[in-house]
């Protein structure tokens, strides 16, 4: 694949879709080029910026010469088999970004290697950039019409876009000419026709060809041009004649017939204005299709939904009952059912054709029946053929096997047995084999079975006669039986198959869910999918999420034998910029290996799931395809839930950020006032009334200051450490120090604060020395002391006590202040907690500090309510030993 280079990333805001106009014509040479360019004139004469992206003029002076003043995008050379080749140069188209630029042949298939397998594709991707685009395209091209085309011409055409195109076009310029002027220009030589089709497209071109084809051109720009006309009046609230809601159900299978039915179906829709949906019943005997019956079923649906219907598969047993039920269920008032292809003698062996039950079961629903006439379809290669006409002449040797071993059983037993009793045998060979193999080999015991009892057990002996009458009963109720176990018994091993599948899948999803519910982080989720991926579809994965800071997509994660491409980034990017699966089994960027899922949840891009596939490996099955549709859309929910845990997370920690910043103002706005005025003010007496003031008055003045500067030193030390807790960056230097002097240290740094106080020290002697940082535990016991005397009354005592354990010191503060309240004992030590006390002020980062200061010494702290009232704090040191 070639490279291309990075377009730049828009967000979805940013993103505005272009318009699109389309020149429609009946054939070639009625001058959809030319119209084009005239247009074109027109719009850069106003001042529009227009280039052409891809035009093609076949050396015509008269359309050349629109060419002269716009500006064109040099096409890129594509090499494929030794043949050189020339596209519209796409990425080119982009990097320019011109406000209009023009296409011809919308309908042209891009050479292998192409990041799109058709040209509409290219268009689409420069519309949903916000790029205007003109193209031309003749009406036989359309999907829909592909049938009635190839019906009036007697030819095939293989290049078609989906009508949902023309349907959502901004606008439609019939491009009309007569045509005589048309046969005309034909024989003029002014009609560019193929050299290597020239002998068919001169068939094409015959008088009946062009009226009808001119005709589907009017009524599908008329169809158009009312569709639109009914848009306004209902925007506008015109009154008319509004019809009725109108929704159609097709009935899809893996005949050549479905993808006429869908054709046919579209064109009915469009008619009657009408939802229409597309839907394969898959019974129990869906997996005994070929692979190349199951590869037409997701064609014709994928086909449907490129004509604007909805596919839905359904799981039944019975095909008209679960058709009828769900078009009951979902308003359905018109049914599409294609008409019976085998002969009328099979269908009443199985009960009447699809039709005729259909039409039983349908109720007020109406039926239409479509002709079986199709084009012609190669059949399977016969390689295929032969392996399963193997295999079920294996089966019916094994039922054939199991009547003989029946017979062999009985032969012994004939002699004193009644022949009537011997018919168990048989029945039970029927069972096996409807168990054990299929249904035609069981029927085929029974038929067998018959004939084995006549011949074997029922006189004359080894003949194909009977004497007794009573025994052709006998020879009936063992075939019917035979049949209708081997019917209800091969019917019940489908669906217990069936069940079976059915339960994987859904065991596959659960485990899935399971295992991303218990992982949060993008890593892990990353990892858990691809791997559960793997393990399930025996696929390799690999998992593309956006980079935070950029938008770009990145890898994430992948399982070992996922192959990384050179081209894997840019094909993720694209998929997760445009919200489309691409790459292998795709018409997008098929050259890769894997195929990119886009996981989109909440109705945007959360990332970008990769599959990959061996170059001969075919695509996944209908069933296979939507569990892993199911896989990444439980992949998406669960990325974005870890996106909007992330979200919570930083919102949360932002509100908290906010409450910390709220309070700290809050508590150092009124705590660092208090101080300064006191010593704003002793400054200011001392300044202003020095002479007027006694020894002893400036004394105590001086002292007053001090202390107050102390108290303001302990506030900022503390704001310090709480800081430097925060960020880990407060050092402990231990070494073994006495709680005496521990004691007393921490009391000489408020003398002032102790005055008037009552204090009582406990200290037992002989107490062995604590291993601590002697400066910070003294900050930690003169924090609990200032909090002690705040909150205790002036004529109460506190008390400070210690006492040794085997391992540890516990120093006790005891107070006896309001207590503690006792849905807030867990809190005490958080930061910015205070007990709301009348008058009691504080920043509330005292007793948090100390406990951050307690455990960096691997010690505890704790608090608990003392008896009539007051609170005790604890502090549990560890004891120094020697040898330590």
């Amino acid at each position: 694949m070639d490279e291309k280079p990075e377009p730049t990333l828009l967000t979805e805001n940013q993103q505005t879709r272009g318009k699109l106009k389309i020149f429609l014509g009946y054939a070639a040479g009625v001058g959809k080029t030319y119209a084009m360019l005239k247009a074109a004139q027109l719009r850069l004469a106003e001042g529009v910026d227009v280039v052409v992206g891809f035009v093609e003029t076949h050396g015509r002076s008269e359309t050349n010469s629109l060419l002269d003043n716009l500006e064109i995008i040099p096409r890129r050379t594509v090499t494929y088999r030794d043949i050189t080749m020339t596209e519209m140069d796409t990425d080119a188209i982009i990097a320019r970004r011109s406000q209009v630029v023009l296409i011809d042949d919308l309908a042209h298939a891009n050479a292998p290697g192409s990041r799109h397998t058709h040209r509409y594709q290219d268009v689409l991707e420069l519309l949903s950039i916000g790029i205007d685009v003109y193209t031309t395209v003749n009406v036989q091209h359309l999907e829909s019409l592909k049938d009635i085309v190839a019906q009036i011409t007697g030819l095939t055409v293989h290049h078609t876009i989906p009508d949902t195109i023309l349907d959502e076009s901004n606008e439609i310029e019939l491009v009309d000419l007569p045509i005589d002027e048309l046969l005309d220009r034909l024989e003029a030589g002014k009609v560019h026709l193929p050299e290597q089709k020239e002998r068919v497209m001169q068939k094409f071109f015959r008088r009946g060809n062009l009226t009808a084809l001119r005709e589907l051109a009017l009524r599908r720009a008329a169809d158009r041009i009312d569709a639109q006309m009914r848009a306004y009046m209902q925007s506008h609230a015109i009154a008319g004649p509004w019809p009725v809601g109108e929704r159609i159900l097709v009935c899809i299978s893996s005949s050549p017939l479905s993808e006429r039915l869908v054709r046919t179906t579209r064109r009915l829709a469009t008619r009657l204005n009408a939802e229409w949906i597309a839907a394969y019943v898959e019974t129990p005997a869906h997996k005994s299709l070929s692979p190349a019956d199951r590869e037409r079923v997701t064609r014709n649906l994928q086909l449907a939904e490129s004509l604007g219907a909805q596919a839905v598969r359904l799981n039944g047993r019975s095909v008209a009952e679960t058709l009828v039920n769900y078009a009951l269920n979902r308003n359905v008032t018109r049914i599409v059912a294609g008409k019976p292809l085998r002969p009328r003698w099979k269908e009443l062996l199985q009960g009447g054709s699809l039709i005729d039950q259909i039409v039983r079961q349908s109720q007020d629903l109406d039926v239409y029946i479509i002709s079986s006439k199709t084009t012609s379809e190669p059949r399977p290669v016969a390689t295929t053929k032969i392996r399963t006409a193997a295999i079920a002449w294996g089966a019916y040797g094994r039922g054939t096997m199991l009547v003989v071993a029946a017979t062999l059983i009985g032969l012994p037993l004939r002699p004193y047995i009644n022949p009537t009793n011997l018919v168990m045998l048989y029945l039970v060979a029927v069972i096996v084999a409807a168990v054990w193999l299929s249904r035609a080999p069981a029927i085929l015991a029974s038929l067998l079975s018959v004939l084995a009892f006549d011949i074997i057990f029922v006189p004359p002996y080894y003949a194909f006669a009977v004497d007794d009458a009573e025994y052709l009963l006998t020879f009936a109720g063992l075939l019917a039986v035979g049949l209708v176990i081997s019917t209800l018994t091969a019917r019940a091993r489908e669906q217990e198959i069936a069940a079976r599948r059915r339960e994987k899948q859904t065991a596959a999803l659960y485990e899935l869910s399971q295992k991303l519910a218990v992982v949060t982080d993008l890593n892990a989720i990353a990892q858990t999918a691809v791997n559960h991926m793997q393990e399930t579809l025996g696929n390799p994965a690999a998992l593309f999420l956006p980079a935070v800071a950029n938008q770009s997509l990145m890898l994430q994660a992948k399982t070992l034998e996922f192959q990384l491409e050179k081209d894997s980034q840019a094909v993720a990017s694209w998929v997760f910029r445009h919200r489309q699966v691409a790459g292998r089994h795709t018409n997008t960027l098929s050259g890769v290996g894997a195929t990119y899922l886009p996981l989109i949840s909440s109705g945007h891009g959360v990332g970008v799931l990769a599959v990959e596939f061996t170059q001969n490996e075919t695509p996944l099955t209908g069933e296979q395809h939507r569990l892993l549709l199911s896989f990444a859309s439980q992949v998406a929910l669960a990325l974005e839930r870890a996106r909007l845990a992330e979200q919570s997370r930083q919102a949360h920690l932002l509100t908290e950020t906010e409450k910390l910043q709220t309070a700290l103002l809050n508590s150092i706005s009124h705590d660092l006032r208090t101080p300064l005025a006191s010593i704003t003010g002793v400054l200011s007496s001392l300044h202003d009334d020095a002479a007027l003031l006694t020894e002893s008055a400036r004394h105590e003045m001086v002292s007053t200051a001090w202390e107050e500067a102390r108290r303001l030193n302990r506030l900022v030390g503390n704001l310090l450490d709480m800081t430097r807790l925060e960020s880990g960056a407060l050092k402990v230097v231990c070494q073994p120090s006495d709680v005496e002097d521990l004691i007393g240290a921490s009391l000489a740094q408020m003398p002032n604060r102790l005055k008037k106080r009552t204090l009582q020290i406990e200290v037992p002697p002989g107490l062995p020395l604590i291993n601590i940082d002697f400066t910070l535990m003294v900050q930690v016991l003169v924090n609990l002391i200032d909090n002690a005397l705040k909150y205790t009354p002036p004529d109460k005592p506190i008390t400070i006590q210690a006492k040794a354990t085997e391992n540890e010191v516990v120093l006790q503060l005891k107070d006896r202040g309001p207590g503690l309240p006792e849905g807030e004992l867990e809190h005490i030590f958080d930061r910015f907690f205070r007990v709301n006390v009348d008058g009691v002020s504080g920043t509330g980062l005292g007793l948090s500090i100390a406990k951050g200061i307690v455990e960096a010494h691997n010690g505890r702290i704790w608090a608990e309510n003392r008896e009539n009232g007051g609170a005790v704090f604890y502090i549990a040191l560890p004891i120094a030993h020697p040898e330590a």
